[in-house]
């Protein structure tokens, strides 16, 4: 739940309904489009080899950027009182 005076709303976008860091989202697009694009250019001229390696470099880049982004979400249980 997000409490009304957060301070660090102010540093927050809404993605897909979702808060998201905004220093942490440029850093993540980042990574992944240095090793998506370094992956694409050092795959071999044949037709679909950029293609896979570029998949590759996208994968590799979405776990890096896991393991450094660290989720902040957390989750209350509410008891209904019926």
């Amino acid at each position: 739940m997000r409490k009304e005076n957060d301070p660090n709303e102010k540093k927050n976008i809404e993605v897909w309904e979702d808060l998201v860091n905004l220093k942490e989202l440029i850093l993540s697009l980042a990574i992944c489009s240095v090793t998506t694009l370094s992956a694409y250019f050092l795959a071999p001229a044949e037709p679909p080899k950029p293609l896979f390696f570029g998949l590759a470099g996208a994968i590799v880049g979405f776990i890096i950027s896991s393991m450094i982004v660290k989720p902040k979400r957390t989750f209350e249980m509410i008891e209904d009182e019926d």
